[in-house]
């Protein structure tokens, strides 16, 4: 190897070299340095210095951390928009905290006002990052690598040896392995510059774009998605408008022309389940056999929804998330006609789905004085009773295994005409009577399937019919933002990756004659952060040009026969540690 000293009289005129070498390695704007007499910056100024700190890559970092910070309140307090019972709930237990919590719009986090400007001051900064990094990575492509520094050996990764072959064929050689290596190659001058590891500013920019994409995806998600539920039981239907649900909440922007349009008949509910072992009870099967359509015209198709495995519908997705009894009771007047008869969902109140509801009679039924009249029915429905012996209405399996059925009987007004909402599972009884029994007491009876409860005063009668259906609950999601947070969260997810892994760097290769007419080859590498990976791969390049442009031993002034150098090192390259040399670090180049 030749060794190469460093002139400290063209120094500093190496070292601008150096910097502009080193320079365009990454798309990070150059900050300028502060300067001690600046005048008075003026609106104008103050504006544009707002601009800069907004757009740093420092703000948006920060303003993502305040946007996971501020998320955190939403997953911690009841929201309005997710449950308002909670909500509600909330508010009764806690007099003090409610109204804060009202004033600083944590009941509903997500479409609060600091929650939006820290939302919409990210996505401007990331825009504001992205742009101008952008052009600046797009000239970066269009245009070629730096030529080579006048002083190879300077660089932290250098080798150099000299060779028998001309100077041309050296840097064809080199041009030819560069390119060959996926290097952006070409001849500049006495030498041949090639750049790689574009990559990792590509990444880098993915990484940010699909921040945006995940942002306006959310913000389109939130705005015009839709969720409802609905429990349908077996036998019956559903449509999608807005009428059929139970419960239903939306976006701000979501219209009752954006409701997918389809229905579907619940043809049967299938539930099994553990019937020994700790998990005793457990489901087993938990799914629903339905038939659907899409449009007003579509194709009857059909389709099992399990647990976690939807119907996909254009962009709703209809999941199975509950399941419960509804037992077909039949209520007759006094005459012995009937007025009522149907199946009766009932909400369960455990995982046995110990169930409980009411029963309204609002038409069609007369009094024994033939003055029209209501009914209503307090339910309590066990699919397994523990018997008499047991002492409690508690279900002891989930499966209908001994199915009993408790009613309370009361009769008067239910005021279902008051313009009131009522719920089709409680039962107004400010305005009801108690149906008594021969004890003066309320009257109450556990039936089975099969069996019957006498009003008194020949007031009709309820029976407890043999068939028992089961009901299933659906959830309706419309999410139109879903697809695109996802591939925005993959690109992400990819783009990360290649700016943390990826090394951009560059290499040079200069081959001139020397004096005593023997070809002298230099070689180095920059990288834009120190990594050994440039020197690793340098060596292997050299290694590889040193086999088409084999060493010749260097000139002893002694005459003394010279030594065979071999190979440019062990691994193809040596890093200079010499005070002449005087090696610059990568970030070093780019700030000089």
């Amino acid at each position: 190897m030749s060794d190469t000293t460093t002139d400290t009289s063209t120094q500093t005129g190496d070292d601008q070299e150096l910097g502009a070498a080193g320079s365009q390695l990454s798309t990070a704007p150059v900050e300028d340095s502060p300067s001690p007499d600046l005048p008075s910056l003026g609106v104008i100024g103050w504006a544009r210095w707002f601009w800069r700190q907004l757009t740093s890559m420092r703000v948006a970092l920060l303003l993502l951390l305040l946007l996971s910070l501020a998320a955190i309140p939403g997953s911690l307090i009841p929201q309005t928009g997710i449950n308002e019972a909670q909500v509600a709930d909330f508010r009764e237990r806690h007099d003090v905290l409610a109204p804060v919590y009202d004033k600083l719009g944590l009941f509903n986090v997500y479409s609060s006002v600091w929650f939006s400007a820290i939302y919409i001051l990210l996505f401007v900064s990331l825009i504001g990052c992205i742009v101008p990094r952008t052009w600046q990575f797009v000239g970066q492509l269009r245009s070629r690598p730096p030529g080579a520094p006048r002083r190879l050996t300077r660089l932290p990764a250098h080798t150099t040896w000299r060779t028998s072959a001309d100077p041309e064929e050296v840097r064809e050689a080199a041009l030819a392995l560069l390119r060959k290596r996926r290097f952006r190659a070409h001849a500049v001058g006495d030498a041949v510059a090639a750049e790689k590891g574009y990559l990792r500013e590509l990444g880098n920019l993915a990484f940010h774009l699909a921040l945006i994409v995940m942002l306006i995806a959310f913000a389109w998600g939130q705005l015009f998605k839709s969720e409802g539920n609905k429990i349908v039981v077996e036998g019956d239907g559903f449509s999608n408008t807005l009428t059929q649900y139970d419960d239903f909440k939306s976006g701000n922007l979501f219209t009752n022309d954006d409701l997918e349009p389809f229905s579907f008949d619940v043809k049967e509910f299938t539930g099994t389940y553990e019937r020994t072992g700790p998990n005793r009870g457990t489901p087993r099967t938990y799914e629903t056999e339905v038939t659907y359509t899409e449009g007003a015209d579509g194709e009857e198709k059909n389709a099992l929804i399990k647990v976690n495995k939807p119907l996909e519908i254009g962009d709703a997705k209809v999941y199975l998330v509950s399941h419960g009894y509804a037992p077909v009771v039949t209520v007759r007047d006094g005459k012995g006609e009937i007025v009522y008869q149907d199946a009766v969902p009932l909400l369960p109140l455990d995982n046995n789905v110990t169930s409980n509801g009411v029963v309204k009679v609002l038409d069609g039924y007369r009094n024994p004085q033939g003055k029209k009249e209501q009914l209503g029915f307090q339910a309590f429905f066990v699919p397994t009773f523990g018997g008499s012996a047991s002492g409690t209405m508690l279900s002891q399996f989930p499966a209908l295994d001994y199915p009993v059925l408790a009613l309370n009987a009361y009769h008067g007004d239910l005021k279902a005409d008051s313009g009131i909402p009522q719920s089709v599972y409680q039962m107004d009884k400010t305005k009801m009577k108690e149906f008594k029994d021969a004890d003066g007491e309320l009257l109450k009876k556990l039936l089975t399937p099969g069996e019957t409860m006498t009003l008194p005063g020949g007031a009709g009668s309820i029976t407890f019919e043999k068939d028992i259906k089961e009901w299933a609950g659906f959830q309706v999601v419309q999410e139109p933002g879903g697809g695109w947070a996802l591939g925005g969260a993959l690109a992400a997810i990819g783009g990360l990756a290649a700016s943390l892994f990826v090394q951009r760097r560059r290499v040079w290769v200069r081959a001139v004659r020397g004096d005593d007419g023997v070809t002298v080859v230099e070689m180095a590498g920059l990288g834009r952060s120190e990594s050994a990976k440039v020197p690793e791969e340098l060596g292997d390049l050299a290694g590889t040009l040193y086999e088409r442009a084999p060493g010749v031993p260097d000139p002893e002034p002694d005459g003394t026969p010279p030594e065979d150098p071999g190979a440019p090192g062990a691994s193809g390259t040596t890093t200079s540690t010499d005070t002449d040399s005087q090696a610059v670090p990568a970030e070093g180049a780019e700030q000089q």
